[in-house]
């Protein structure tokens, strides 16, 4: 399905959004030899916890996108301030519409449509907005998803989804969450992959397909 998907764009409203979502299939699609960027919309420095200093965010989020491959040109990194998106939710889409222009992926990633955090909500929202002439695919958090219609699978390699773990541990500051632990990655890959007769698999929202 990802045949004709020369460039990709991962839409991540936080740090680590875009490993946790999908760092499975970007592994893949790295194989792949497409070309993939990631757009992070906040460097979520009012989040540091507390032990480590300010900063160290953005620093571990580039640590662990050059891990899965991602060429550093291809980070699109912005400050928008943590949980603040739905107030800023014009110049998130002006940013989006300028990056759509610049890029023009051919497949887009971005939270749900049923994502109750408010910045994941504003991403999927102006995101559909600044790409709707691409295919658009909803990525997976269950700690945020009040349901979820996983109507695309795409299976993953143990090594893949080991470098999805990798890239993930390389959050250092973020390993005291509990979405972070591996055993609770490992059994949502399993159970994803089991629904289609794989040992591990991410899944999808369907939100737009389109074959140009």
């Amino acid at each position: 399905m990802f045949e004709k998907k020369d460039t990709v764009l991962i839409l991540a409203p936080h740090i680590d959004d875009a490993e946790f979502g999908l760092g499975g299939t970007i592994a893949k699609l790295k194989e792949m030899g497409k070309d993939i960027h990631v757009a992070v919309f906040s460097m979520c420095e009012k989040s540091t916890p507390q032990g480590f200093e300010v900063g160290v965010l953005e620093q571990e989020l580039y640590t662990s996108l050059e891990f899965l491959d991602i060429a550093k040109e291809n980070i699109h990194a912005y400050d928008f301030e943590v949980r603040l998106f739905p107030t800023l939710r014009q110049d998130i889409l002006e940013e989006m519409v300028v990056l759509n222009k610049k890029i023009d992926p051919d497949l887009v990633f971005m939270p749900s449509s049923s994502d109750i955090h408010q910045d994941h909500q504003t991403i999927y929202n102006e995101g559909v907005r600044a790409f709707k002439y691409s295919s658009l695919l909803g990525y997976e958090m269950p700690w945020n998803n009040f349901g979820f219609h996983s109507y695309v699978y795409v299976s993953l390699t143990k090594e893949q989804m080991d470098k999805k773990k990798k890239a993930l541990k390389l959050y250092k500051s973020q390993a005291h969450r509990p979405y972070s632990n591996i055993e609770f990655l490992d059994a949502l890959a399993k159970l994803r992959g089991t629904q289609i007769k794989h040992d591990f698999a991410e899944s999808f929202e369907l939100i737009r397909w389109v074959e140009k």
